[in-house]
């Protein structure tokens, strides 16, 4: 009999059926067969599994388990013998009882010997697999802990979130984003370059046409940027512009001065005059521009000035270009692109389904995108879920957008529930605003209880499945960047997609509260349920200036994150902050172009559980008499710092005695850091970039012992470093780019163990290397310019291990017009 059979459970299932008549025909038999019984179903489970698990057998084991089967067998043929004595044969019967006991035994001896030996070798198998897939797991653990540890320093290719922008670039590259552009480029390009009579251009189309990769496609174009000599200014003016702002920044752009004042007064009307240099030729996009009145209040008749407006809406009195959907041949292969990683179906695709998703995704580039994203690496049965579900809907016509989302919620419903509440968070940031990265990281650790790598993964998640765009700021560096150097951006239709699945349920019981932008008011609605307490977890203003009178008592005894955004340079900070009792994190930035001045400052002595603060755009306020126990994350961005970190009544670390992240950006004012800084002793990064005024540092900055990150990136009035940072034995990494007034390293820099990675571009008047360096034990990267990359070759030459990189150099003459 084939061992096959036996697998099959024949043998075992045909005994057992004959077993259990023998006991209860058969006295003498009765005891042996029931043993035997409970023998065979324990047996049967490990048939079945040995059945169905696919794994060719060793022979010894097979022959041992064929040796088995054959007891079996012999047992079959006995039973027949016993059901067919006769019961009155008593010594025929007694002779096959001895037979039954003697079977019962042999099979009981298996399963304590080989069966047993069996058991114990797939336990010694499964557990050396299981310790080879567990360090396998360690292994990748360990990885991820380092690529996330990098991503601060740059030091082995920045993670995840660095390979992801760079997919986003390379995408860029490839051309990709662009499919089925190519003849709106050409038309587009005509009207720019090719009619000198046409001052302003548009480009027009449905929400989620491309209009706006059109747009950037023809600012990339070789002829468009020759034309116009690079001088090509790319703004968004979304739905509801800050007019004046706008304005400012073009004019200030024409005429050669992007840092004009704020109070400066753009003049209205200009004089006509014939343009003859080539070097005045200017481009300015306006993108996502909604209302005419808007158009007339940004554009002026500027010799050599071109505009492109980028609008869905079609203005009459401008030449336009409207984005026709794709054709079934573009849109298959974007489809293809986002689904499949090419740009066809692969062979065994199911090539009639795919085409049916890309029909209901209505040739519309956003959707193409987005859907096929989520359908990536699915299975064929998830695919026919989807085809079904979007069947289900209305062509997507003259309510395009309304069907365009309903498809997009098809995609967002089948993300884990974590990152599709990530994804729904997004909405509580204004329309067509850069998110900083870290803003939105800190935000997602403290309302989901998730660790930073985890909020890193689910932004490269959410990137790939193209529901958010990453975007790195312009500086040199590629691949070495800082997480701080990366922002996040959002399609306006997917973000209305966010904002409709968060309002769903009654206004007291949403998770996210998020207040449309306003002048000078709160919501009626809001008004209208002021009486019941407000269970959302984020709340998100965006008003224009606000006094006290315009503030009402509310409740939110549960909110965690709290998002201001205003247009003013006066501003009344809520009272009902004093009612979230559980404030974890607090974003205040304000998008006017003066610094505002915060009032009711007093709200922060109120916040016991804060950890996170992000300030952007205002007047420092006043520290002294307050307390922020466990605020762990400061950020002071933009900020006029009005000498209130240096008041001899301030004294910083007790104000912030667990403060663990400080960054201090584009704070034209900070001239010096106060002394009281290096008794921070949770301290573990230290950010003072742009700063241009700043001059020293405290000689005492190497009391941060626990310091691992010092960026002092662009601060070009500072000239020396305090040689106490050679006491800072856990620092990592150190940036002095663009410190071009700095001249040396401090002599000791060698006792910096645990320093990976140096970034010091453009720091010219830096000649040599302190002898030291040859002890730092740890360093694997020097970023620096060809020039100063021999003062490192020693280094280098003892240090096999250490790179030294040449960055590219960007040059950038603007600066000569203002």
């Amino acid at each position: 009999m084939a061992l096959s059979d036996f697998f099959a459970g024949e043998i075992a299932t045909e005994l057992l059926k004959m077993l259990i008549s023998i006991s209860r025909k058969s006295l003498l038999c009765r005891a042996s067969a029931d043993q035997l019984i409970t023998y065979i179903h324990e047996l049967l489970p490990t048939i079945e599994e040995i059945k169905y698990s696919g794994v060719e057998l060793p022979a010894l084991r097979q022959s041992q388990l064929h040796l088995l089967s054959e007891i079996l067998r012999s047992g079959v043929e006995l039973s027949h013998k016993v059901l067919a004595s006769s019961r009155w044969n008593v010594y025929r019967n007694l002779h096959l009882a001895k037979k039954m006991d003697k079977l019962e035994k042999t099979v009981s001896k298996f399963l304590l010997g080989p069966m047993q030996a069996h058991i114990m070798a797939d336990v010694h198998h499964t557990r050396f697999e299981m310790a080879e897939r567990f360090d396998r797991v360690d292994n990748s653990v360990r990885r991820l802990e380092q690529y996330f540890g990098n991503i601060k320093i740059g030091v082995g290719g920045g993670g995840w979130v660095e390979e992801a922008v760079r997919s986003v670039d390379e995408n860029v590259v490839e051309g990709s984003s662009a499919v089925g552009l190519e003849f709106g480029k050409i038309k587009v390009r005509e009207m720019i370059i090719g009619r000198e009579d046409l001052w302003v251009v548009g480009i027009s189309g449905i929400g989620g046409s491309g209009k706006t990769t059109l747009a950037r496609e023809v600012c990339k174009d070789d002829q468009v940027r020759r034309y116009f000599r690079e001088r090509i200014l790319f703004l968004t003016v979304s739905q509801s512009p800050n007019v004046e702002q706008l304005r400012t920044k073009i004019w200030g752009y024409i005429m050669g001065n992007e840092r004009l004042d704020s109070n400066y007064v753009v003049p209205q009307w200009v004089p006509q005059f014939e343009c003859k240099s080539e070097a005045a030729r200017t481009l300015i996009v306006l993108d996502d521009l909604w209302t005419f009145s808007v158009m007339e209040q940004l554009v002026c008749r500027i010799p050599g000035c071109k505009y492109l407006v980028v609008s869905r809406t079609k203005f009459q009195t401008v030449l336009n270009y409207e984005v026709e959907l794709l054709s079934e041949e573009d849109a298959l292969s974007l489809f293809c692109h986002h689904a499949f990683g090419q740009k066809s179906i692969p062979l065994g695709a199911n090539e009639n389904l795919a085409k049916q998703v890309v029909t209901e995704c209505g040739r519309l580039p956003l959707a193409l995108k987005v859907i096929g994203a989520s359908l990536r690496d699915q299975p064929e049965m998830f695919w026919l879920s989807v085809k079904n579900r979007l069947s289900q809907g209305q062509s997507i016509g003259e309510s395009h957008e309304i069907n365009l989302i309903e498809r997009m919620e098809i995609s967002i419903n089948y993300l884990p529930e974590k990152v599709k509440e990530c994804f729904l968070d997004l909405c509580s940031f204004p329309e067509d605003k850069k998110i900083p990265l870290d803003v939105l990281i800190n935000m997602w650790v403290e309302i989901h209880d998730i660790p930073e790598t985890e909020a890193y993964a689910i932004v490269v998640e959410l990137s790939n499945k193209n529901l958010l765009t990453l975007m790195k700021e312009p500086r040199a560096g590629g691949m070495y960047s800082s997480c701080f150097e990366i922002s996040v951006t959002q399609h306006d239709i997917l973000r209305n997609l966010a904002i409709n699945l968060s309002n769903r349920a009654s206004i007291n019981e949403r998770r996210r509260l998020v207040m449309p932008k306003r002048e000078n008011a709160i919501p009626k609605e809001w008004l209208r349920y002021k009486h019941k307490p407000f269970e959302a977890q984020i709340v998100s203003i965006h008003t224009g200036e606000m006094k006290d009178v315009d503030w009402c008592n509310m409740e939110f005894p549960k909110t965690e994150v709290l998002i201001i955004n205003f247009t003013s340079t006066e501003y009344f900070l809520p009272l009902f902050i004093n009612t979230m009792p559980n404030l974890r994190a607090l974003i205040i930035i304000n998008y006017s172009a003066t610094y505002a001045c915060l009032h009711n400052i007093s709200v922060f002595k109120n916040l016991p559980n804060l950890r996170s603060l992000w300030l952007e755009k205002v007047s420092t306020p006043e520290l002294s008499g307050t307390v922020l126990e466990n605020l762990g994350k400061l950020f002071i961005v933009l900020c006029k710092i009005n000498n209130r970190l240096v008041e001899k009544e301030v004294d910083i670390a007790k104000v912030f005695p667990n403060l663990f992240d400080l960054t201090l950006d584009h704070c034209d004012d900070l001239t010096q850091l106060p002394s009281s800084i290096c008794g921070m002793k949770s301290l573990q990064n230290l950010s003072l970039t742009n700063c241009h005024n700043l001059t020293q540092l405290p000689l005492e900055l190497g009391k941060l012992k626990s310091l691992e990150i010092l960026r002092l990136y662009a601060c070009p009035d500072l000239k020396t470093l305090p040689n106490s940072i050679c006491e800072m034995m856990r620092l990592k990494y150190i940036d002095i780019s663009q410190c071009v007034n700095l001249t040396c390293f401090p002599e000791e820099i060698g006792r910096l163990v645990s320093l990976e990675k140096i970034d010091m571009r453009e720091c010219s008047m830096i000649r040599n290397v302190p002898k030291s360096a040859l002890s730092l034990q740890s360093l694997r990267l020097v970023i620096c310019d060809e020039e100063l990359s021999g003062i490192w070759k020693e280094v280098e030459k003892a240090k096999p291990n250490v790179h030294i990189q040449v960055s590219e150099q960007h040059f950038d003459l603007d600066w000569l017009k203002e």
